[in-house]
């Protein structure tokens, strides 16, 4: 067995005692990457595994994506259960290690949906699997991994897992393939009444050839999918067993505080390291280009013997940026707005600004790690192992294969721990190399990750829509600064003439990827917009979309489902109010319904969210259902009250007493259903975002007459002037 192999396995902590192993390996023309993988699989060049069954009847699921809070593993692993009809209570699932030879290709699938020929799936599969392990891909990130890994992964694995049992069960009954049945982790001879479960028959199997086309199940057979399991991590949360980043403990290891540069783009000038070198506990203080990090052999001693320190920073040439000195460049470059036909009875004209975001996960950023000659092991929580693994690699001027990542449980993501934000990996072990071959914790406070993230971008867009003497739409287009993509700024409505253009102006504040990405700005600036549009021409803003909808009936069925949920068009208390929004993104569907009301005085409480799904199928209705429910309460923080603002070139908000999250008390009630179709998976834990901001504020227009064009909402006073 070579020596990536032989780490396969041990990272897995696999096969023992004649099991089997069936994961992905292959070539272009080989059997494909659902491969069968052996003790001897070194001999034969396979790569990397998924399914094990061992003696014991247990049967672990390999998944090649992390656990944040959303359920992937327990997902990925019902749709290879399912295809296998395991016994779920024996499934069991372990993150696969950070290997190049567990990089996620199936991304590409997603991308293409159906257009892969039959006779070129293998191939394409094979060569997006090349090129992730190229670029270390193994995220988790963009609502991908069920419909990419599950979908074309996970069900083939699990399908050609149950045809070698079979075939294994067959040759012992003495008996055709075809009489034997696999249900709830045995295999039946219905005829002779012989049965063996899959642990009786797993060394056997693994000397069968690998099924390269195993057939997958018809959807109406599913008894596991489309249930509501529990959650596999869900047990070690409640009990406490369960380990975060945070969490790690290494016997010997030093605690690091940093202090960074507030000013963005800001550097280290010069600071007087002798107060805290005298402190008790400190081992040593760093100055670092960007930072001063102190290092004691406790994280309080380290962040005490830290605040006696008076860095001077130079602010890098960026002190006099602002949020106003932003969003004005990005009004100048907006510029006029879009023209209009001339033939419109009507012009509807508007501008929408939303904020700089955080991404405000409830585990604090941290990174443990530990250079010991020319090995480095770093434990953290991360979307992507093995690019965490290059980042640090780097860093430390190692080729990859000298540094081994060990990904722990995420206290939420939302992007903040994407490639290209692995800041704190870069910086926690340029630390630990400093204290070398001592093992470093460095833990950022709760500041240090306000003010030092990769902010969801600040947006602005500048709207046009004409109308005719009847109040049918004739044109609507827009500008926007702060990015945007053809999906964010898809409309699906029959209007003649629409258009998005970006007209962008550059500002030193690094961003990144937040949950739904530029859909969360796009979904608020599109979807208000139609609904003003709806309001010039006189009409009711459901029936003014639901009209526009005939050729796309998977939106309109959509809207429909939400408007009847929330009992669209009833009547309402004074200051009540009802919005409607719809969005695709990440190949979902989602029309949400805000019910909500505005006292005279102003005060506002969101009452009800309604929300319509159409994900094409679901596999765990009830992850499926907390993904929603999820999104929106994530959505609907940021629209009421989230925002990061810069002064003087750095962030203000400095915690959550700042940067706030809607509290229980404050949420609405949430309502899901889910609209199955015979569309392609689409994502969960993104799509609910976009339409909540829109709906939330067409709903304070109708219950109180005020027009949100800003967020968050509580800079607008909600009292309509007269």
């Amino acid at each position: 067995m070579n020596k990536w192999t032989r780490r396969a396995f041990i990272g897995a902590g696999t096969i023992t005692g004649g099991g089997f192993l069936l994961g992905v390996a292959g070539f272009t023309l080989a059997p494909g990457r659902h491969t069968l993988v052996s003790a001897d699989a070194g001999e034969h060049g396979q790569l990397t595994t998924w399914i094990t069954v061992t003696p014991d009847n247990l049967i672990t699921i390999l998944i090649p994506h992390c656990e944040m809070g959303q359920g992937t593993p327990t997902a990925l692993a019902m749709m290879a259960a399912e295809e296998m009809n395991a016994d779920w209570r024996l499934v069991r699932v372990q993150e696969a290690p950070a290997l190049d030879e567990y990089a996620n290709g199936y991304i590409i699938r997603t991308l293409s949906g159906d257009y892969v020929p039959a006779v070129m799936a293998r191939g394409v599969d094979y060569g997006a699997f090349k090129i992730a392990q190229w670029f270390g891909f193994q995220v988790t990130g963009g609502s991908t991994a069920v419909r990419s890994t599950g979908e074309y992964g996970m069900r083939v694995a699990g399908a050609a897992a149950k045809e070698m049992l079979l075939t294994a069960a067959a040759q012992q009954f003495g008996v055709s393939m075809a009489e034997c049945t696999a249900k709830s982790g045995r295999v039946l001879h219905a005829a002779s009444g012989r049965s063996a479960s899959f642990g009786e028959l797993a060394r056997a199997a693994a000397a069968l050839p690998v099924p390269t086309s195993p057939a997958l199940k018809n959807p109406d057979t599913f008894t596991l999918r489309r249930t509501a399991v529990p959650r596999l991590d869900i047990p070690s949360k409640v009990d406490g067993s369960a380990i975060y980043g945070i969490d790690v403990s290494v016997p010997g290891m030093l605690y690091a505080a940093v202090d960074f540069a507030p000013v963005q783009g800001g550097r280290v000038v010069h600071v007087d390291t002798k107060p805290a070198e005298a402190m008790r506990g400190v081992k040593k203080v760093l100055v670092l280009e960007e930072a001063v990090v102190v290092v004691a052999d406790s994280f309080w001693r380290a962040r005490k013997a830290l605040a006696a320190l008076t860095p001077e920073f130079h602010d890098g040439g960026n002190a006099g940026v602002s949020s106003e000195t932003i969003f004005a460049a990005f009004d100048a470059a907006l510029g006029a707005p879009p023209q209009m036909p001339a033939t419109a009875a009507t012009v509807v004209t508007a501008d929408y600004k939303v904020p700089f975001l955080a991404h405000a996960g409830m585990e604090p950023i941290s990174c443990t790690a530990r250079v010991d000659g020319s090995h480095c092991d770093v434990w953290t929580g991360v979307q992507d192992p093995l690019n965490a693994r290059s980042t640090a690699a780097k860093a430390l001027g190692f080729e990859n294969e000298q540094v081994t990542v060990h990904n722990q449980l995420l206290g939420g993501g939302f992007g903040r721990r994407l490639p290209f934000n692995f800041d704190y990996v870069d910086l926690g072990v340029r630390i630990a190399k400093a204290m070398s071959p001592t093992p470093v914790k460095m833990i950022w406070t709760r500041e240090n990750d306000t003010q030092h993230d990769y902010y969801r971008p600040a947006g602005m867009s500048r709207h046009a829509g004409a109308l005719d003497a009847n109040g049918v739409p004739l044109a609507a287009s827009s500008f926007y600064a702060g990015g945007g993509n053809g999906e964010a700024v898809f409309m699906p409505y029959a209007i003649p003439e629409k258009d998005a253009d970006a007209k962008d102006a550059a500002h030193p504040i690094r961003l990144g990827q937040w949950r739904s990405v530029l859909n969360s700005q796009h979904g608020f600036f599109k979807e208000s917009f139609i609904d003003e549009m709806a309001h010039a021409a006189g009409k009711d803003p459901f029936e003014f979309r639901r009209t526009m909808l005939n050729q796309q009936p998977r939106f309109k069925a959509a809207l429909e489902k939400a408007a009847a949920m929330s009992g669209w068009g009833t009547p309402l208390p004074a200051g009540e109010g009802r919005g409607i929004a719809i969005c695709e993104s990440f190949g979902t569907i989602v029309a949400e319904v805000a019910h909500v009301s505005v006292s005279v005085a102003g005060r506002l409480k969101v009452l009800h969210m309604y929300a319509a799904v159409d994900c094409g199928d679901v596999v765990n209705l009830d992850t499926a259902t907390a993904q929603v429910e999820g999104g929106i309460i994530f959505a609907l923080s940021a629209a009421l009250l989230g925002e990061i603002t810069i002064k003087d070139g750095r962030v203000v908000e400095r915690n959550f007493r700042d940067h706030q999250m809607i509290r229980i008390v404050d949420a609405p009630l949430v309502s899901v259903e889910f609209i199955r179709s015979n569309a392609l998976l689409g994502g969960l834990g993104e799509p609910a975002v976009p339409p909540a901001a829109a709906a939330l504020t067409n709903a304070i227009y109708a219950a109180a007459g005020v027009r949100v064009r800003e967020l968050p909402v509580k800079k607008t006073p909600l009292v309509k002037q007269a």
